[in-house]
């Protein structure tokens, strides 16, 4: 087991990539704090994880509210001492409309969530991270990185955008003290999280485009599942990837080199 002894903070655990990824650091030995805004699916997620001899805890808590994250921190350090590993995976589609339909506050709220929460999160974490040395994920998109003809998701790609600078710039500041930060760009992955994606009266702004073969090559349409991700996750956490940092990776099925 690759990461016994280490402790990890995912966030946005009770689903899809984030979920997936807690059971699999499990799984590889780690103790895992699962971190979101809802009780129930969390719960759920650590109790499959204490279920099969690994060893988890609940933390409900807001990505982008600062007093929460700390807090949340501190009950791991409190719990386990230490932090080796974080995932930062929480975050919103938001709204998706047109630049005039785009409310001010519809863009804060998602700048908040994706960039702020991302920012809060690794912030709080590396005064532990300094302590042995650690690894620090963040998921990114295709969308703002490669992807830009999904109309009306302004300020989702933006956010994404962002995070591939902030992780580079994290990335050198951070490497004296032996921890990396790495991006993760998933593309189409089934996951719940369109479900809270509020698209707004986009079809008059979005330009046609037809895929008669479908829009991922490598699965002839078929999206990729968050258990694939994980494992791309799992190898940026592991001593695997010890000598990659500041390194955005695609894991898309081909998606976004036909879908710029």
């Amino acid at each position: 087991m690759q990461l016994t002894n280490k402790v990890a903070l995912v966030t946005g655990a009770g689903s899809g990539i984030a979920k997936a990824t807690a059971k699999l650091f499990a799984k590889e030995g780690a103790k895992v704090a699962a971190l979101g805004r809802t009780k129930d699916e969390l719960e759920t997620t650590v109790a499959e994880i204490n279920n099969n001899n690994g060893e988890a805890i609940p933390l409900v808590a807001d990505i982008s509210n600062p007093e929460q994250m700390q807090q949340a921190i501190q009950a791991i350090i409190d719990k386990w001492g230490r932090l080796d590993v974080v995932f930062a995976n929480a975050g919103i589609n938001g709204v998706w409309a047109s630049i005039e339909e785009l409310t001010p506050e519809d863009w804060n709220k998602t700048i908040n969530v994706n960039l702020t929460g991302t920012f809060l999160t690794v912030k709080y974490a590396v005064p532990y991270l300094k302590k042995q040395g650690g690894s620090v994920i963040i998921t990114s998109s295709v969308n703002g990185t490669r992807t830009f003809s999904n109309t009306g998701a302004t300020a989702y790609s933006s956010t994404k955008a962002a995070q591939v600078a902030f992780a580079k710039m994290v990335a050198l500041e951070l490497a004296k003290h032996r921890i990396r930060v790495n991006v993760i760009c998933p593309g189409a992955i089934a996951t719940n999280i369109d479900e809270n994606t509020d698209r707004q009266d986009l079809e008059e702004i979005q330009e046609p485009v037809e895929f008669p073969e479908g829009k991922i090559p490598l699965t002839d349409g078929k999206p990729g599942t968050s258990e694939q991700v994980a494992q791309l996750v799992f190898f940026l956490a592991s001593d695997a990837s010890s000598h990659i940092t500041g390194t955005e990776v695609w894991i898309d099925g081909g998606e976004s080199l036909l879908k710029a």
